[in-house]
């Protein structure tokens, strides 16, 4: 099959998906909107969870009808679909989400990412990371960041009647070697760690959570870009899942503001850990490709 009909192929399938299965939350949506109840907010947040877990089986089906590389997984067996989870990754490129939809989907409960606010007008999809209550950040200073604050903790805060799993890139943003460098990062396959989320959802369900999960994505042949993962062209993938237990030091008393300082030091022995990681999970593929 040629990278053009691949790519046909998943744009193909793409569109229909998300088109048909989007359209298909409006009404259920609406409900919610409508009726604020708890007992109708509940069932309407998982109707709406399950037609996002549909959509995400089928992006997995076009994912590996077009690529053939070699998905190297561990550390996904035994997770509680029915827990609350706290999901941590490095961030590469547009790749990964659908490479964790893939990778935890049905096992957990469904991601739900921080989301830049400009994001919500982006047509379709974009209502539906609002039907899905994903937390919209503006990522900005002053009284921007107190509202993008206020708007994690709502957001955190409907997460408690629903099992779910709040997902962090917190790096906030692309690993670039030009990022890389403008930071002067202390790792070597790292940006710096930012705790701004995770500080939010330990306020919010720091006492709900089932665990930690702290994930590794690795590609040995390079970073794929979304175009390359819909020509069939992604390659290899690694993905190291770890489930933590959430160290008491981080979670912060009821109705106060999650230790800062104690969870900057807490992500950033994780973030040393997980460049190491990284390290040797490029060598021992670079020793098996030689």
């Amino acid at each position: 099959m040629s990278a053009a009909f691949k790519f046909l192929f998943a744009t193909l399938v793409l569109a229909v998906n998300t088109l048909v299965l989007v359209t298909s939350m409006i009404p259920v949506a609406l409900v919610k909107l409508v009726l604020p109840v708890q007992g109708v907010r509940r069932a309407c947040d998982r109707a709406l969870m399950g037609i996002a877990a549909l959509w995400m089986d089928i992006n997995g089906f076009w994912l590996g009808a077009v690529n053939r590389g070699h998905w190297d997984v561990s550390g996904v067996d035994g997770l509680d679909p029915r827990g609350w989870y706290l999901v941590a990754s490095n961030h590469q490129s547009w790749v990964d989400i659908v490479v964790l939809q893939r990778v935890f989907n049905r096992r957990i409960p469904m991601l739900k990412f921080f989301t830049k606010k400009e994001l919500i007008y982006v047509p379709v999809i974009g209502f539906a990371w609002w039907a899905l209550d994903f937390p919209f950040m503006q990522r900005k200073g002053g009284a921007s960041a107190r509202a993008d604050l206020e708007a994690g903790r709502k957001a955190c805060a409907k997460f408690r009647l629903v099992p779910t799993s709040v997902m962090s890139f917190v790096e906030g943003t692309r690993f670039t070697p030009a990022k890389h460098a403008k930071q002067n990062s202390p790792f070597r396959h790292l940006l710096k760690p930012k705790v701004g989320g995770i500080g939010m959802a330990l306020e919010s369900l720091g006492d709900a959570f089932t665990g930690f999960l702290d994930v590794t994505i690795v590609y040995p042949q390079g970073t794929p870009t979304f175009t390359d993962a819909m020509a069939g062209r992604m390659g290899d993938v690694v993905v190291r899942a770890h489930l933590r237990s959430i160290p008491p030091q981080v979670l912060p008393p009821a109705g106060e503001p999650a230790p800062r300082a104690a969870v900057q030091a807490w992500v950033n022995e994780l973030w040393q850990a997980k460049d190491e990681e990284i390290g040797l999970l490029l060598s021992n593929t670079d020793g098996l490709a030689n």
